[in-house]
């Protein structure tokens, strides 16, 4: 009964941890698509919209370059 419960807990962790974890794809004015992991947050004062890119590294960009962004999968 424990394995079974066990086996539970960890395959509800898993599908929590995958639903919180998506990709968001933003298209730039310029034709560029750019995915970013995680949900990029937008500074008010700047103007730039802050996100990881594939490889991890935080990058910016201004909010004026992006003509849309929707999450993907």
């Amino acid at each position: 009964m424990k394995k079974i419960a066990a086996v539970i807990s960890a395959a509800l962790l898993t599908t929590t941890l995958a639903a919180c974890s998506s990709n968001y794809v933003m298209h730039t004015n310029d034709g560029r698509t750019i995915v970013a992991d995680g949900k990029p947050s937008t500074d008010n004062d700047t103007g730039m919209i802050s996100y990881t890119d594939a490889y991890g590294n935080k990058q910016q960009i201004n909010k004026s370059e992006i003509k849309e962004m929707a999450e993907g999968n």
